[in-house]
């Protein structure tokens, strides 16, 4: 514009363009500039009458990080308000908060106003929609006959899945709750439940006092009953969940969560106690405890315990399947080369066939483990210092009627020291020997025991040499890679030792991790004598793809005979079983792995398989074991052949069935058997569950159970959503 156009101009022109210059530069600066006044962006802007802008077109307001998008809008300057014109989007500023209205009438900083037509939408889920919905001081968004659904409402159906109707409702930012008066729900537009006060979280929350979601539970021995758990925050880093449980069969249960985070660690406490017509006239129960924290100078502390009124508590309400309990406390600190570790564990048995009088129920240990480089001769050793006893309750010096060659009262109590070392190099043609040894002293004081009582102490020593010879091959560029790698183990070894007690190291497992080393038993009591070479061989082939597949062979040669492993292990005799292992590993996670201990007449010893596998919509793990019977060391008088399968398969993108159970094939009977059926959509999880315990003793009875739970997504952290239903045309 030229400069002499402004002389002719009169004064009410003037004072309009210097109303407008004051309010884009006053009101409404750049949003380049600091959010402290609101920044407006248009298409176009013009003045009206003495204190009136107008924007039109792209309208876009931020404001303190709220963002207002419209297609036209006037601000008022005398009355500080803007009458905006949809459609019109606001956005809070961590995006959790969208409000869509038609028209609006509002305050400048759009705290506070009326929209008209509004639907409000939380966290991408939750959707509130009502004719009016007035904002009050940036924190409250009331809704009056309003409706609130997380379900996606399709073209030709109106009616969501499920739909809360409510007289008002009211929206606390600060708190994130949802407050519904004269609150129904619906269920395909026909009312199932009313209640004259709701109060909800929102998506946003993930912790607010309040029920959480019911569930119903039928079971042959308590009959139907309904669990509804109420949550209870007790401050930032305490809360605790209440769940009463009542039941058809005069079944009367609290279950209790307690859960409590420090600057240290954490600590977790379940529990419940019950009055039921299993037992009648006992008070039944169980608590556990779990915790973690951390100690100065890098040492961890571990809690756990577990305990519990009687066996066949913890089956009748379904909380878990353990036969065996251990309660524990743990101190310990691992670094690169060292590790220090001191636990007190306290051991309970819930089987029929074991007595907790004659178990070592107490055990407490430390043990010290060093890793250190040995200067002048190279090579790597190591160092081992153990102490450990085991408290048995009975008083008894003698074996009793369990015939385990056991005396019932045996308090063992044993201190270890070990050193180990080798060393390896590299040959010609790529062969890498090793030299390796190891020197172990023990002291054993033995009380309550007839046979073994007073002090025992003992001296091992054991040395090999090792050749390895790994040999590459690959199939060229972009083909698979080859890995064959022969190993000779020469191991020398006293035959006889003095008689040790093999308090645990009873059970040994044959298998590749341990195929070439020089002790096999698990413990640090027993130790393998005799000389001896173990011999095998490992294949692996690596696709270019990234799949993977590998096979192991090997046994072990002696030059005597050994009695001291069990006929299961496949470790007793002159020579070993032969071991066979084998894995396949897929891209997708898959896997397949399988081992087997055979004789030479290919008859099996012991053998296991493990199945990871996910197809298309299909996921399966399943294992199988077979194991030889043993009655005498491992008092298994019976053979273990048993399958176990969890799988579940996705029929439509919100149906999954699943499916699981347990096989044993030496008693040819079930042991627990399950299927269930899971509907999740975008609104909506339900988990239907049947299934079927088989097994009985002198403190459980078979059993089945029934479960029903539906969760509504869209309210607190709850369950994730799943695919959103698809509208037809």
């Amino acid at each position: 514009m030229p400069g002499g156009a402004l002389k002719s101009w009169s004064g009410a022109r003037l004072r309009k363009v210097l109303l407008f210059a004051a309010l884009c530069a006053g009101l409404f600066p750049l949003p380049s500039l600091a959010q402290d006044r609101a920044s407006l962006i248009a298409d176009r802007l013009q003045i009206s009458g003495e204190d009136n802008l107008i924007a039109s077109g792209t309208v876009e307001i931020f404001y303190k990080g709220r963002k207002l998008r419209a297609s036209g809008l006037v601000y008022n300057g005398t009355t500080d308000r803007l009458m905006i014109s949809g459609p019109i989007v606001l956005t809070e500023e961590t995006g959790a908060l969208v409000i869509l209205a038609s028209q609006a009438e509002m305050a400048a900083d759009l705290s506070q106003g009326v929209l008209e037509s509004a639907r409000m939408v939380l966290n991408s889920q939750l959707q509130l929609a009502a004719n009016r919905l007035s904002r009050l001081d940036g924190r409250y968004s009331e809704l009056d006959q309003a409706v609130a659904s997380s379900c996606k409402v399709c073209a030709g159906s109106l009616t969501p899945l499920w739909e809360i109707r409510a007289r008002r409702i009211v929206h606390d930012a600060q708190e994130r709750q949802i407050y519904f008066d004269h609150a129904q729900l619906r269920v395909y537009g026909v009312p199932v439940f009313y209640v004259p006060r709701l109060r909800m979280p929102d998506p946003t929350l993930s912790r607010a006092s309040g029920f959480l979601k019911p569930s119903l539970r039928t079971t042959t021995g308590l009959g139907t009953g309904i669990k509804l758990p109420y949550f209870l925050t007790l401050g930032p880093n305490r809360d605790i969940t209440l769940t009463p449980y009542l039941s058809r069969k005069n079944g009367r249960t609290l279950e209790l969560r307690y859960r409590q985070a420090f600057s240290s660690g954490t600590l977790n406490a379940t529990g419940a106690i019950s009055r039921d017509q299993l037992q009648p006239g006992d008070t039944r129960g169980y608590l556990k405890i779990d915790g973690q924290f951390s100690l100065p100078r890098d040492f961890t502390l571990q809690l756990k315990g577990t305990v519990v009124t009687d066996p066949a508590y913890l089956l009748d309400y379904g909380i878990s399947d353990e036969d065996r309990l251990d309660s524990r406390l743990i101190v310990q600190r691992t670094r690169r080369n060292e590790h220090i570790s001191a636990r007190l564990i306290n051991f309970r048995s819930l089987r029929d066939d074991e007595d907790n009088q004659t178990i070592p129920g107490i055990v407490t240990d430390a043990s010290y483990h060093r890793r250190f480089s040995v200067g002048v001769i190279g090579g790597e050793g190591g160092l081992r210092l153990e102490a450990k006893g085991l408290t048995r309750r009975s008083l008894s010096p003698l074996d009793g009627p369990d015939l385990d060659t056991i005396a019932d009262g045996r308090d063992v109590g044993r201190l270890s020291i070990g050193v180990e070392w080798r060393r390896s190099v590299i040959l010609p043609l790529g062969l890498e020997g090793t030299i390796l040894g190891e020197v172990t002293a023990d002291s054993y004081e033995v009380r309550q025991d007839a046979v073994f009582g007073g002090t025992q102490t003992s001296v091992y020593a054991a040395g090999g040499v090792e050749l390895r010879w790994p040999l590459v091959a690959s199939n060229g560029q972009g083909g698979a890679t080859h890995v064959l790698e022969p190993v000779v183990q020469l191991i020398w070894a006293p035959r006889q030792l003095n008689a040790r007690l093999a308090e645990d190291s009873t059970l040994v497992e044959f298998d590749e991790g341990n195929l070439f080393a020089l002790n096999r038993y698990p413990g640090s009591d027993s130790v393998e004598t005799g000389a001896r070479a173990n011999i095998g061989i490992g294949w692996t082939r690596i696709a270019a793809s990234g799949w993977s597949m590998g096979v192991t062979v090997g046994r072990v040669l002696r030059a005597t005979p050994s009695s001291a492993f069990s006929s299961a292990s496949g470790l007793s005799g002159q020579n070993s079983d032969w071991l066979v292992s084998g894995q396949v590993a897929l891209t997708d996670g898959s896997q397949l792995f399988t081992r087997g201990v055979f004789a030479d007449d290919f008859s099996l010893t012991k053998g296991e398989m493990r199945l990871d596998l996910t197809v298309d919509r299909m996921d399966v793990a399943a294992s199988f074991v077979w194991v030889a019977a043993d009655p005498i060391i491992e008092n298994r008088p019976d053979p273990t052949r048993e399958v176990t399968l969890d799988a579940a398969y996705r029929f439509t993108p919100n149906w999954t069935g699943k499916a699981s159970g347990r096989y044993d094939f030496a008693l040819q009977t079930g042991t627990v058997a399950g299927v269930g059926m899971e509907f999740r959509n975008e609104c909506m999880r339900v988990d239907l569950s049947l299934s079927r315990r088989f097994t009985s003793s002198t403190t459980v009875s078979p059993s089945t159970d029934i479960g029903l739970s539906v969760e509504l997504v869209g309210f607190g952290s709850g369950v994730a959503a799943g695919p959103a239903r698809t509208c037809r045309r």
